[in-house]
């Protein structure tokens, strides 16, 4: 079964894999600097903070002596990020000794944000001048243009109301999400079904990794992206801010944002504004700080009935990737999750503990509290339908059969004994099967020395007891 793990990385990362100019650049605006702070561990913000008004490198040791020894392993994760980050810079004395030094670029603009304080680029409009959606609607606004997103994303027939996000844009979202061949109607891959599984933070994370990536064959540098996106999130959700603050770069980077519901634009008599929603102020946070509970919808019983109490057509596509949907009503979804549609999920990349995550997270309200929130016997019974798919294991093999002499076979199987791929054996009728790997080692042992048995490629596969070969035509 085929295993497939997308990592949603956050901002830092991204920041982390760019070029030391690049990261400079970045480091010239304060409130760059501040997000870098905001997402560091809490031991390396320590440390940036202890070292900020610190001019000479300090020495690896004397760093080591500021933890307790119990906590040396979070010291080292701390430093390693901070390197990434360029945020330290490593040196070494004549003696070879590691010290470490805080950025100077960083440092300069982190000491005028703290002291001096900061003003972003645009200020509020005045609450008379525009008429302010409340949170809680701001907040629905969101998930109905984030969900309007993944079901185009998915299927444009499925979307509502299209987004205005142009046709080479999405393609580049669904680039390893959804497979095209030629006359066929794109298809989810196996990423694209665990990329509906996972957590709405997780999924904008991986969108906006490839919005940023993709920066540079739109002709916007990287760098300026992520230092809007960043300063972005420092705006307070649910207030207005005019649009015509914005450069035409930034214009264009909003009208996007604004169909993946990180922004809602509105326009007045004169002037229009952007106002920001809580996926676009939680850009600068970690994936844990965001990752906030949001009410559930679905019910499991130990029957494995399935009640989802959703009106979402997204709710209803998602939980069809591994439960049988028998009907739906306008706010609740009836359905069952059976050995078929489980095994159909494996078959597609999603594995039992996705699954059970996925019920787990979106757990109704009354059944969320207990202990487990999903029935133990259907927890059980769908990593016991997965095991019964991982009983089996493919390799890629060949059959030999028909040796010259006796001498010829021994010489064989311990040449592949000894480059550990010997899979079987009949000494008898002296028969043998061995990996791929090993055949091509053989080959060049035996070319022009001595004659080849005959060789069929075949698939070879077992259960630990029992050897099957099967001769592929």
């Amino acid at each position: 079964m085929p295993q497939v793990k997308i990592i949603a990385k956050n901002f830092m990362d991204m920041v982390a894999s760019m070029p030391a100019m690049k990261l400079d650049k970045l480091y010239d605006n304060g409130f760059i600097c501040e997000a870098i702070l905001r997402s560091m561990p809490p031991l390396g913000k320590k440390y940036v903070l202890q070292m900020l008004y610190i001019d000479v490198p300090v020495t690896s040791k004397s760093m080591e002596e500021w933890v307790f020894p119990d906590g040396f392993s979070k010291h080292k994760i701390s430093i390693d990020r901070l390197v990434q980050l360029r945020v330290f810079t490593e040196t070494f004395d004549k003696k070879k000794e590691k010290s470490y030094k805080i950025n100077p670029v960083f440092q300069r603009n982190l000491q005028k944000l703290l002291v001096r304080g900061g003003n972003l680029p645009r200020e509020p409009m005045p609450s008379n001048i525009v008429r302010l959606p409340s949170l809680e609607d701001l907040e629905i606004y969101a998930l109905q243009q984030w969900e309007c997103f993944l079901l185009q994303l998915i299927s444009s027939n499925q979307a509502e109301r299209p987004t205005n996000i142009s046709s080479s844009l999405m393609k580049v979202f669904q680039r390893g999400l959804m497979s095209y061949r030629d006359k066929e109607a794109p298809k989810l891959t196996e990423s694209g079904f665990q990329f509906l599984l996972m957590d709405t933070n997780a999924q904008l994370w991986y969108i906006i990794r490839e919005y940023i990536s993709n920066s540079e064959e739109r002709g916007v540098d990287a760098s300026d992206l992520i230092s809007f996106l960043l300063e972005l999130s420092f705006h307070v959700t649910g207030e207005a801010y005019n649009i015509n603050t914005l450069t035409d770069f930034q214009g264009s980077v909003i009208k996007d944002l604004a169909d993946l519901g990180l922004v809602k634009v509105q326009q007045g008599r004169k002037e229009s504004w952007f106002i920001p929603t809580k996926l676009a102020t939680n850009l600068s946070a970690s994936m844990t700080e965001s990752s906030s509970r949001k009410e559930g919808f679905v019910v499991v019983e130990t029957n494995f009935r399935m009640y989802a109490y959703s009106s979402s057509r997204l709710h209803c596509e998602i939980l069809r990737l591994f439960a049988s949907i028998e009907y739906t009503l306008p706010n609740l979804i009836v359905g069952a999750i059976t050995k078929e549609s489980s095994y159909n999920a494996f078959e597609n990349g999603i594995t039992a503990e996705q699954i059970i995550s996925f019920l787990q997270q979106n757990a109704h309200p009354r059944v969320a509290e207990r202990i487990p929130s999903v029935p133990e016997n259907v927890n059980d019974q769908i990593r016991l339908w997965e095991a019964d798919l991982n009983r089996v294991e493919m390799t890629p093999s060949y059959y030999y059969d028909e040796f010259p002499s006796r001498d010829v076979y021994e010489g064989a199987c311990d040449l592949a004994r000894e480059y550990n791929g010997l899979l079987w054996e009949n000494d008898k009728k002296m028969h043998m099967v061995v990996t791929a790997e090993v055949h091509s080692e053989m080959e060049k042992v035996w070319k022009g020395s001595i004659p080849h048995p005959q060789q069929r490629n075949v698939a070879y596969w077992g259960n630990g007891n029992l050897i099957f070969v099967f001769i592929i035509v």
